[in-house]
Parts: C-alpha cells; structure tokens; sequence
C-alpha cells in the first residue's frame, strides 16, 4: 500500500513567520537552562553549512576531522579554563551526571575500603542509593537532613581508608551551595557540580573526579563533562562492562561510539564564550556574584520575601525563597510571566520561587527580577 499522500492531503507546516518571536524573555529556569546569546546564534549560523562542509553540524560522522577539531577544542577550551595539568582528562559521557551516581562507585571504589558521602539534599541522596545497590561500603559522614537541608554541613571527620568523599557542590532545589569545599584531608574528592561548574574558579588539585551534567551552565542535556585524575582510572576494574568504564572513554578520546555531537559542539560554543568574550572563571564569577546579590538585596530587606537557604550557605547560581502563602506565590509566578520572567517556580518537592542566575543569564535579567520583585511587593 502505497504511503504516498495527495497534495490536498497535505497538512499544514508552519511557515517561518510562525515562529517570529518579538522579544527573548528573560530565562531563570533550572534545566535546560538558558544558553549565552552569541552562541546560540553561532549555532543558528553553522547549523545548515558547518564550516563551508555543506551539512550541518548534526549530521557530519563523528569519525571526520571536522568533529575532531570540534571535540579537541572543546577538550583543550575546559583544560585551559580549569587550568588542569596533565594528571586529568576531560571525558565526555552520555546520561548526564545520574549515570555518573553509578559509574563513579562501579569504578573507583577500592576494595575492602569504605565510601564516604556528605548528604546535601536529593542530588546527593540519588548518589548515595545508586552507591548502595553495588553493596558498597557507603557511609554518611554529614547531613542537614534534619533541619530539611538549608546548609551545607560543616561538622565532619574524614576516614582516611575511605575510597573517596562525594559531595554536591551545589543544591538547585534547596539553593545551596559551598562557598569552600571540604578538606579531604588526603582523600580524594568527588563532586557533582552540574549546577555550578564553570561558574568560578576552583583549585582542582584534591579532587580525584569531578563530573556535571552540561544542561545548566555547559551547553545542552544528554551528556556530562567528567574531568578524572590518572591515579583515579588505576582503580577501574577489567571486570566492569565497556560503556561503564571509564577507560574506554580515555583510551578512545570519548569517541568508542557515536557520542552526542551536536552537545558537545554547543559545549564547545559555551566554553569558547566563556575563554573569549567573558575572559575566564574570574570573571565569570564576579558577574555572577554581581547578579545573585541584586536578589539577595531584595529578599534581605523584604517583609514579603524569606529566603529557603541560610545565608552562609547561599547559592550563587540557584537562589531560593518564598512567600507568605501559596495563593501569593502563585500569584507572583503568573505576573512575573507576564512580565516576560519565566521558570521562576521552585521545583516540585519544595515548591515557592526558584531564580537560576547561571552564566548565561545577564546581569540585564537579574537586575529587572529584583526590579519586579520590588513593584510586586508595593501593591502585595
């Protein structure tokens, strides 16, 4: 039978002026997050004809030396701007950083030693059950889980037979985050930063793994960036299936099978805005300092606003808080809207209002949410 259709059959496409937006909102959600203008219209431009190749980037083979330029300077772009020495590798793995829960123990848990995990709230929580189902050793060392997690805990002691000591940098549901990490005392760290990475810059001499799903501040979802030290790949078991090991990614540049190439492109884009327009981590962070303090500012000196995270522990990239009563906050949610500030809602365990200020959202965006948060307060 044939599936040919008749031209009257036809049904409708959109045609370009369809899909005209007048004005780009403003972008505060959680993830996927909003990327850096200029890259978004670089990609706009490469997407038919990558390079004069004549296709776009979406389609050329992962095995051409147009994708290797791509993947090489993205990986020499996250080197440079981490300032890694030749210890580390940038590998990159599709599943974005909840595969990483999994792997991370599969791979480089020591035999016989335990595993050691500071709780922060439901990112570290996952890390911790997937460490679990592997029969690990694994070992809370510190919660705020009773206080329902408004801080990063501070009081700890270090095992120094433990495997490694995990931890999340930062919590986008709670808008917490660690202004200086723990001291591992020997033991090498491991870190969940999606929501922080490439936010500022850090020593990553004690950190034995780093990994973070790229959808916040490093490009699109579907695959994290995951910089591991030598000595950590000496612990990867034979055993373990290929795709799991993290092995296979260093002994074949991320390329064993087709990774997700059009992600790493735009990572590539991001990091290059980041090296070349923003001028590195220094001042990336100055500017996201400079926008989480225009929020901070108004929810200190608010009688309506209170913020979730206590202030020693407050996120630069997440910042929580609440209103009054639902009924408000609903309220403020649907004026913000139409105020053209969207994905403002906290997530759905937690509830009341949530501004992500990744890097790519401008100091323009922050400065008119902590403008309407001020009108919005006059006439509440």
């Amino acid at each position: 039978m044939s599936v040919m259709r008749s031209r009257e059959s036809v049904v409708h496409m959109p045609s370009k002026k369809d899909f005209i937006v007048e004005k780009r909102v403003h972008n505060f959600n959680a993830g996927p997050a909003a990327l850096p203008l200029p890259v978004l219209e670089e990609i706009k431009e490469d997407f038919l004809n990558f390079r004069g190749s004549g296709m776009s980037v979406t389609e050329m083979s992962h095995r051409s030396s147009l994708f290797e330029e791509v993947i090489n300077d993205a990986t020499e772009r996250a080197r440079r701007l981490l300032k890694l020495n030749n210890d580390y590798h940038v590998l990159f793995i599709q599943g974005g950083a909840s595969l990483q829960f999994c792997m991370i123990p599969m791979n480089i848990a020591l035999p016989g030693r335990p595993v050691d995990y500071i709780n922060t709230g439901v990112w570290s929580t996952k890390a911790i059950k997937e460490a679990q189902i592997q029969g690990k050793d694994v070992r809370v060392i510190a919660t705020s889980e009773d206080k329902d997690y408004p801080c990063v805990p501070t009081d700890f002691t270090v095992d120094q037979r433990a495997s490694y000591l995990h931890f999340t940098s930062n919590n986008t549901i709670r808008g917490t985050q660690w202004q200086q990490f723990p001291d591992g005392e020997g033991v090498p760290l491991v870190s969940d930063m999606s929501s922080d990475f490439m936010s500022r810059p850090i020593d990553v001499k004690p950190f034995g793994l780093i990994y973070a799903g790229a959808q916040k501040n490093l490009g699109l979802s579907g695959v994290a960036m995951v910089i591991i030290r030598e000595d950590m790949l000496k612990r990867v078991p034979d055993t373990l299936p290929t795709m799991l090991k993290y092995t296979t990614y260093r002994d074949n540049r991320s390329l064993f099978n087709t990774p997700p190439t059009f992600a790493i492109y735009v990572i590539g884009l991001v990091l290059t805005w980041l090296e070349e327009t923003i001028g590195g981590l220094k001042e990336m962070e100055k500017i996201n300092k400079e926008k989480a303090s225009l929020i901070y500012e108004v929810i200190d000196n608010s009688e309506i606003y209170k913020a979730v995270a206590e202030a020693n522990s407050r996120s630069m990239m997440n910042v929580t808080f609440r209103l009054p009563d639902e009924q408000l906050e609903r309220r403020f949610l649907a004026e913000a809207g139409k105020n053209g500030l969207h994905g403002l809602k906290g997530h759905r365990s937690l509830g009341g209002c949530r501004a992500s200020l990744y890097n790519a959202v401008t100091i323009d965006s922050a400065k008119s949410l902590a403008t309407f948060m001020r009108e919005f307060e006059e006439k509440a």
